[in-house]
């Protein structure tokens, strides 16, 4: 009985170690294995866009509170544009649809959930993002859980940057998304 035991657990550690070393591999991220620069275009109704249902392509579902002076509580859905370069009439390479939040009474932070959908000659498919946004921060990064089509099973990094905020109703990010498991 000992001997069948013994026997077992080399055989066992011979089946991990290949697999042990081989996930060291795997997690050593240091070059993406697919990166992109988009730009998010968010313009809120109501905001700097006026009541314009047309152009609006985000829109507040609750109020802000009066807990602090930093839209702590405001929730806004949003189905944005993202393009190559800065322009907000560029032609976009895919929607950003999902949701933020203001997160924090005692200054600008938000959390955001959404996708990235892809539907064009370069591209086809989804990316999920989410994260927190501490927008005081000069860069911020949120996580890429997943995707399909073009990027099945995607994980990584979006790298946020304020590239543009114009009052209360039109800000531009800057997202620099690296990929670090492609499939």
């Amino acid at each position: 009985m000992r001997e069948v035991a013994v026997k077992f657990c080399i055989i066992l550690l011979l089946l991990i170690s290949p697999s042990v070393s081989a996930s060291k591999k795997k997690h050593k991220y240091h070059k993406p294995c697919k990166q992109f620069v988009l730009y998010y275009h968010d313009i809120l109704f109501g905001g700097i866009g006026g009541n314009d249902p047309v152009n609006s392509t985000s829109a507040a579902v609750t109020n802000v509170t009066k807990l602090g002076n930093f839209n702590f509580g405001m929730l806004a859905i949003f189905d944005d544009p993202m393009t190559k370069d800065n322009r907000l009439l560029s032609r976009p390479v895919a929607r950003a649809q999902g949701f933020y939040f203001y997160d924090m009474k005692t200054d600008y932070d938000a959390w955001f959930a959404y996708s990235l959908v892809f539907n064009s000659s370069e591209h086809k498919g989804t990316l999920s993002i989410l994260g927190a946004d501490t927008m005081m921060e000069k860069t911020r990064d949120l996580s890429v859980v997943g995707g399909t089509g073009d990027f099945f099973m995607a994980r990584g990094i979006a790298t946020f940057e304020t590239d543009t905020y114009q009052g209360n109703g039109y800000f531009r990010l800057k997202m620099d998304i690296k990929l670090y498991e492609c499939y």
